[in-house]
């Protein structure tokens, strides 16, 4: 009888247990509210006690519906001033006279221009360069541990396609026929999206991204899915860590990892990545490539995986400023899915002197270096050229006191990713550290609604703050990670692009130095760029054991 009346006793106290771990008790609140740095007295603690049940229902219940990783948020972020200029006007590309090269491994590192003028001219049809960059890319892909899918068939199809046209007499353009590479975020109807996750290796997202649209529109062939890090942080991905061509004991950085190094290594002629902080500058620094990360807004993201709706950006990883402009001329724009995206005017003009931009330089991030870094002889080579440089202090710690970055990603992060973490799908990444997006995405959930809106309200000041400064200037010159100027230039959306500027002292480590540009104004800052790399050809600088 005792046994019987333990049993119930315990089957009770269990339904119990179960029960209360289904509520919040007024104990539970003083605990939760130092976690959001408040204080609440007793008799404020009672009266809120039947709200705080209400919501943890309501959201309770709110956690029962799914919702996809491509449904967006009803709020937009949108750059802070207005733009300007509505007209696209003609660029007028000029194809140089190339014959091919008597090594046919020199390809690898020729231009797009030097490239589409082949492609252009019949001296070399796109299904050979195809295959040609086919053959590199699993020559060496393993080495970089940079390609997570080929995607050979799609790419055969779409170069018979190209020199198809091309026997027509139709031709679309500079990306006709040209291969390229795209970030594994971004869906291609018939091939995998693993988002370089473990728990995602398998996904088949039946659409195609606005970006790999846009370039299938332009004739361009897409030969492979490269790495990164997983759900876009770093260059670990679920199969191993992605390499810098430059130094195979060193990791490419990321998470842009794969498109970064597949592009430094003459694997591809472009490849196209994401940033949300960092992370197209960071690894085309880190692999010696240009990097270009465009205004907030400027190129849809629809189908592509979302970290930060607020913050991700997608741009092209070249290996010149010229290469980028080209690139970005058949991205750029929307397709109405992204409602944060528009219809901007690229008016580039390869030809603007030098001299008739307005290029300042960041004399407070400048200060800070020894007089001995490269980065100052960037400012003597735009002297060289005749440009009066003009110095400015770029807006820093004065304005950015609290790092609201932190919130913004972490917030919206862990709403993308919601399920991912309350299922414990989370359990199944590769890595688990502190500082991977799994624990990331966990700690966030502590961040209030309250402080999450607050934040982007500093926000609001700071892209007003700075674009006070940076809308006077083609380009301010500043060193690529002195001060807050990354995360404070992807908070307030204003263009930013990164080229190499040598080797550091142990000869296997690109620097770089960035050009941060006024909103929308990719045209002018990339020019700025590309005067720079015509009078120092570091764009020509390519890791040795891959030529």
């Amino acid at each position: 009888m005792r046994k019987i009346l333990f049993l119930v006793i315990l089957f009770a106290a269990k339904d119990l247990f179960a029960q209360q771990q289904d509520t919040v008790y007024k104990t539970d609140i003083p605990y939760a509210a130092r976690i959001m740095d408040l204080q609440f007295s007793q008799p404020e603690i009672d009266s809120m006690y039947s709200g705080v049940l209400d919501n943890y229902r309501e959201i309770r219940d709110m956690h029962k519906l799914h919702l996809e990783n491509s449904v967006p948020m009803s709020l937009w972020q949108m750059p802070v001033a207005p733009p300007k200029v509505q007209t696209q006007k003609a660029i007028n590309w000029k194809l140089p006279v190339v014959q091919l090269p008597a090594n046919r491994n020199d390809l690898a590192y020729y231009s797009i221009a030097q490239l589409a003028s082949l492609i252009k001219s019949k001296k070399i049809s796109s299904v050979e360069l195809t295959q040609f960059f086919i053959n590199r890319l699993k020559k060496f892909s393993d080495s970089l541990q940079c390609v997570i899918s080929f995607t050979e068939d799609i790419a055969m199809q779409q170069a018979r396609h190209a020199d198809s046209l091309l026997a027509k007499g139709k031709y679309l353009g500079l990306l006709h026929g040209i291969p390229y590479g795209l970030k594994d975020l971004f869906a291609v109807k018939g091939t995998k999206t693993t988002w370089g996750a473990q728990p995602y290796r398998e996904q088949v997202i039946d659409e195609d991204a606005f970006v790999y649209t846009q370039l299938k529109n332009a004739g361009a062939v897409l030969i492979a899915k490269f790495t990164l890090g997983a759900l876009a942080m770093g260059d670990y991905w679920y199969g191993g860590r992605t390499k810098n061509p430059w130094n195979l004991q060193a990791g490419s950085s990321g998470s842009s990892a794969g498109s970064a190094s597949a592009t430094s290594a003459g694997l591809v002629p472009f490849a196209i990545g994401t940033e949300t902080w960092g992370s197209i500058i960071s690894p085309a620094t880190t692999c010696g490539v240009t990097g270009l990360r465009p205004t907030f807004g400027s190129i849809s993201r629809s189908n592509a995986m979302t970290l930060s709706w607020s913050l991700d950006k997608v741009g092209p990883l070249t290996r010149s400023a010229e290469d980028a402009a080209i690139v970005f001329n058949y991205i750029h724009g929307t397709d109405g899915k992204d409602l944060s995206a528009v219809n901007m005017p690229f008016n580039y003009d390869r030809a603007t002197p030098v001299k008739k931009l307005r290029i300042a330089y960041a004399q407070n991030y400048f200060n800070r270096l020894d007089t001995s870094r490269p980065e100052w002889k960037v400012l003597d080579a735009f002297k060289q050229m005749g440009v009066d440089l003009i110095p400015v202090n770029f807006p820093d710690s004065g304005i950015y006191k609290a790092n609201i970055m932190d919130i913004i990603i972490g917030g919206e992060g862990a709403a993308a990713f919601d399920e991912f973490t309350r299922s414990n799908l989370d359990d199944q990444m590769t890595r688990q550290t502190k500082n991977d997006w799994p624990n990331n995405f966990r700690t966030s959930r502590f961040i209030s609604a309250a402080d999450y809106i607050n934040a982007n309200r500093h926000r609001y000041l700071l892209m007003k703050d700075v674009d006070a400064v940076v809308s006077q200037y083609d380009a301010i010159i500043c060193p690529t990670w002195s001060g807050s100027q990354s995360a404070i230039t992807n908070l307030t959306g204003h263009p930013a692009i990164c080229v190499p500027i040598g080797l550091g002292r142990r000869g296997n480590q690109p620097q770089s130095i960035t050009f941060i540009g006024h909103l929308y104004g990719e045209a002018e800052l990339i020019a700025a760029a590309k005067a720079y790399q015509d009078v120092t050809g570091w764009d020509e600088m390519h890791p040795p054991m891959f030529k």
